[in-house]
Parts: structure tokens; sequence; C-alpha cells
């Protein structure tokens, strides 16, 4: 793909990152939730314990814990007790998108005031804000939705993907 561009760096060991997290706005537990769950994905069925995944994506464990609970509330990992316990994935990760991931730890995609697009009105000049934050919505689901933790863990991203992350416009 190239250089990557000057303001990229990589996360940090107890932090969400940099770049391009900041930019889109994307808080630190879906951050870390989708790093948990390529871990996870790369691991196969092998449980990992939440100090291997900490350690490996340099997260707090206390935090990545509760992360991992919520992942289990919504059925996308599973957790196995004993010495040879850890997590894994409920699913194969070809059936987890990086959508039901971030539903699973921040519930739904695109919320303006922490509302859903459609519930939200505007007046006067406005008033078709919400139609732009419709399309946000339907533009971010058709990436998120398509993109698998095993595309994301094998790197095999979609050819969609690939070429809007191609675009040196897209990374401005």
């Amino acid at each position: 793909m190239g250089a990557l561009p000057s303001w990229w760096e990589p996360a940090s060991e107890w932090s969400a990152g940099a770049g391009i997290i900041d930019r889109m706005r994307l808080s630190a537990r879906v951050d870390y939730a989708l790093r948990a769950a390529a871990e996870l994905a790369a691991a196969g069925d092998g449980p990992t314990t939440v100090g291997e995944l900490a350690e490996e994506q340099g997260m707090p464990p206390k935090y990545l814990e509760n992360i991992l609970l919520q992942m289990r509330r919504a059925g996308l990992v599973r957790g196995q007790r004993g010495p040879e316990g850890g997590y894994v994935l409920a699913r194969p990760a070809t059936e987890i998108t990086l959508a039901d991931v971030i539903r699973a730890v921040d519930g739904p995609l695109a919320n303006v005031r922490g509302e859903r697009p459609e519930h939200v009105g505007y007046r006067g000049p406005a008033e078709s804000l919400q139609q732009v934050w419709i399309a946000l919505r339907a533009s971010e689901r058709a990436i998120l939705e398509e993109v698998t933790l095993d595309s994301v863990a094998t790197g095999a991203l979609p050819q969609r993907v690939r070429q809007l992350a191609a675009d040196p416009a897209a990374w401005d």
C-alpha cells in the first residue's frame, strides 16, 4: 500500500493509539474490542487469556476483561475456565463482522447525540442533516458489515476496502 501518512502512529502501550483512531472518533472500547477480536480470530480454536490478549495488543487487562464480558453477552466470544482457559470466538471468524463487534460494545452505528439518525429531527435550514446522518450510517455499514474478523486477522480485506484505503485522499 505504500508509506503511511505522517500523522499515523502505532498504538502506544496503554492507549487506543493516535492517528486514524482519533480522527474517526472510535472509542478506546471499540478499538480494544476489535483488536482483541482480531487476536482471537488469529488464534483459531485455542483459548487465549485476557493477559495474553492485553500483552499482545498493549491494552489494560482489567478494561479488556470488561469488554470481553460485553462481547460474551452479545454471543461473540465464549469463556473457557480452568488452567487452559481463556476466550475463543463463539462463531467462525468468517461469520463475525466488525459491525457486530462495534454494536456489542458501543451500541448502534452512527448515533447523533446518542440517538439513531432516524430519531433526530431538525428544523429550518438544518432539516436535511438527518438525511446526511442516515447516509453516513449506511456508508459506515457498507464497510463494517462487509469486513469480517477473518479478513482482518489474515489481512485479506475486501477489494472495495483496499481500494478505498489506497486512495491518498482517504488518508487526509
